[in-house]
């Protein structure tokens, strides 16, 4: 089973910290890894026109971000970033380093999709 997982957080999703599930805002499941892929770059489309920077990690993990949205932490004494993240699992693991290469070399951008005028 594939899991393409949202998230909004004050951490970039590789970090996988304790409570992780907790700042998950959306969850959709597939059995088929081309069918998670496909909703993995629909919403990477969307989220990449919203937020103007994005940073990503293992090719099937990508935080994007606005600067202005950060809070204060009173434990840290700073402003914290918050994240919009898109993460494709499989079975709440990371992906087998096979299909990471073969998510990353397919050299095709995502492909327009009608989730593109969704709100998500």
């Amino acid at each position: 089973m594939y899991q393409v997982i949202r998230m909004y957080g004050d951490f970039e999703p590789w970090w996988f910290l304790d409570g992780w599930e907790e700042k998950i805002i959306s969850k959709n499941e597939y059995s088929n890894y081309e069918e998670a892929l496909q909703d993995y770059q629909c919403q990477w489309v969307y989220l990449s026109e919203r937020f103007p920077m994005k940073k990503n990690r293992d090719g099937l993990m990508t935080a994007f971000w606005t600067p202005e949205d950060q809070y204060w932490c009173e434990e840290c004494d700073e402003y914290l970033q918050n994240y919009h993240s898109l993460i494709l699992l499989e079975a709440k693991e990371n992906l087998p380093r096979g299909l990471q290469r073969k998510a990353k070399t397919t050299g095709r951008r995502p492909r327009f999709c009608k989730m593109r005028n969704k709100t998500l």
